[in-house]
């Protein structure tokens, strides 16, 4: 425990708040800082160690808060910078780390740089931006929001130039390749720093440095864009000497080979941990079909990070479900499973829907996913609304669908604010999964809610380092339709196994340099399964079943059923 608290984020378990939909504090229709705080010990209670906050600096909130103006800031609705920093030490007196998203890839246009850059070609922040006299050819697979935008670059009227967009035209790229702006980007991390943040996730990271010709000032074909992964090592240098805990969690939507050189290859000096987008995408597909294979393939074919980095898993985060990564047959296969209606899809490559939802509310099914979240190789990340089976309005626009307000009570808004509902940026979710029917202070009080389920997975997590740290592999089976993962370290063994289908498994597995000197307890559900002298378990899983069962000597092994009635039955032998 002393060597790995060093790398707190191996076995963090990490949850995405939007401090806008979570908690009204003061009764205006917004959540702010007041009301997350509020709300904190149902994070501690749930076993959350690190809150992970979408943006809540200034903004025209065109984006969700993504369209930053001032990056030194709290954004009035939200609260104030003494509200902030009051969050910030109630997280820290419950053992919770803080990160919040680094959007440096692009300001608001109307951030007072943007401002002043478009005023002159000659103005002090001119270069702070990426400008051409003429729009250069464009990617149409470059483009983020095909929906919205058709190009990557805008004209501005005033200076009679065009400045280049990734993401939306109100959304001008910063230009990371001026060393003012990357020392500029310094500050905003010592700021955020120095008041508490433990880290930043870092969002579009292959977009943070644009490999572009540019002119204006400079000729077309004239100075190339230093590389992005010397941007990134310079962060994380500047972030280890103020505080080597700190790490920055990489939003990097590629190929393994190419994902791995964010990390900073063998050297482990630019991101510390990466998002599984394939293994993300591929637990989906293996969903769709009721068999392991996909996923156990990403498993086998994903490469092990540099030391202390790391994967972070996911099953849903706060933009479309992408299916970016699958092939066009298999995203339609996931489609036809769980995203039929035009509707429910986004961009051609995505859903706007959140799981409960997709697999038609079968709390066995959801179960299954979470307990799969928790056990697969990688630090585990809930969005907000997760822990209880929250679903989505898709009256909603876009992405926005899966941002609605959080359910804390079956009562009036769900508990979220005593303000009229046509105040909240976005309405609440109606229906089956409304808040009077799924809420978090009626699951509290059932031992067999979705949110006692995930308290006990966090719980389970945290006291298997094997999860977090071990060595892993994926083991065959003999059954298409389960999933079974081996982690082991320091001569300590976990084994993981899921069920895809709704039938029950009986298989058998061999675990190599065990024997029937060792037991395998499970963690989850009571039960003790017994090891061959040649290492092999019979082993029954439910429809849509989940195990983990721990290798240990009997005489160590966790209590069961049995130990506990042997236990009562001496006690009340001795009170006789």
């Amino acid at each position: 425990m002393t060597y790995t608290s060093d790398v707190w984020w191996k076995n963090a378990v990490v949850y995405c708040l939007d401090v806008e939909t979570f908690a009204d504090g003061n009764g205006d229709g917004i959540g702010d800082f007041r009301g997350a705080a509020e709300h904190i010990d149902h994070l501690e209670r749930l076993g959350v160690t690190c809150i992970w906050l979408m943006p809540f600096f200034p903004s025209p909130d065109r984006d969700d808060g993504y369209d930053i103006s001032d990056f030194y800031g709290v954004d009035p609705r939200l609260g104030t910078l003494g509200e902030f920093v009051e969050f910030m030490r109630t997280a820290r007196d419950r053992g919770i780390r803080v990160i919040a998203d680094l959007v440096v890839n692009h300001t608001s246009d109307e951030h007072p740089w943007f401002k002043e850059a478009r005023s002159s070609r000659h103005s002090r922040y001119r270069d702070w931006y990426i400008w051409s006299d003429t729009p250069e050819p464009d990617d149409p697979n470059g483009v983020v929001f095909p929906d919205k935008e058709h190009s990557l670059w805008e004209y501005d009227e005033g200076s009679g130039q065009y400045y280049f967009h990734r993401f939306y035209r109100f959304q001008p790229d910063l230009n990371t390749a001026n060393p003012e702006v990357r020392d500029e980007i310094s500050r905003i991390l010592g700021f955020w720093m120095e008041l508490g943040l433990s880290g930043f996730r870092v969002d579009a990271v292959p977009f943070l440095m644009e490999n572009l010709s540019k002119d204006g000032d400079r000729s077309k074909g004239g100075d190339k864009l230093p590389d992005v992964h010397e941007f990134l090592r310079d962060m994380r240098a500047f972030m280890n000497r103020r505080d080597g805990s700190a790490m920055l969690l990489g939003e990097v939507n590629l190929e393994y080979p190419d994902l791995l050189k964010f990390f900073g290859s063998n050297l482990g000096d630019q991101v510390t941990m990466c998002f599984d987008f394939i293994g993300m995408q591929r637990m989906y597909l293996s969903l769709a079909r009721g068999e392991a294979r996909p996923l156990a393939e990403a498993l086998r074919e994903r490469p092990a990070p540099p030391r202390d980095c790391h994967w972070a898993t996911f099953v849903r985060n706060h933009d479309e479900l992408t299916l970016d990564k699958l092939s066009e047959s298999e995203r339609q296969e996931v489609f036809a499973a769980f995203g039929p209606d035009k509707n429910m899809q986004l961009y051609g490559r995505g859903l706007r829907r959140r799981l409960p939802t997709m697999l038609g509310g079968d709390l066995r099914r959801i179960k299954m996913v979470y307990s799969l979240l928790f056990s697969l190789p990688g630090t585990p990340v809930l969005f907000y609304g997760e822990e209880i089976g929250m679903g989505e309005n898709l009256s909603i626009e876009g992405r926005e669908a899966v941002r609605t307000p959080m359910q804390w009570t079956p009562h009036r808004n769900g508990g979220f604010s005593t303000a009229e509902p046509e105040k909240f940026r976005n309405p609440m979710v109606e229906g089956k999964y409304g808040p009077e029917h799924i809420n978090v202070s009626a699951q509290r009080r059932d031992p067999d809610s979705l949110l006692m389920w995930i308290t006990k997975l966090t719980e389970q997590y945290r006291g298997c380092p094997e999860l977090a740290w071990g060595d892993y592999q994926v083991l065959d089976t003999g059954e298409d339709a389960v999933l079974a993962v081996r982690a082991d370290l320091d001569g300590g063994t976990v084994l993981a196994l899921h069920n895809f289908t709704d039938a029950e498994v009986a298989l058998e597995v061999t675990l190599d340099g065990l024997d029937d000197d060792k037991v395998l307890t499970d963690l989850l559900v009571d039960g003790t399964v017994k090891i061959s002298a040649e290492g092999r378990a019979e082993i029954q899983l439910d429809a849509y079943g989940c195990r983990w069962l721990r290798a240990s000597e009997p005489e160590l092994a966790p209590a069961d059923a049995g130990d506990i009635a042997e236990s009562e039955a001496r006690r009340k032998g001795l009170a006789d």
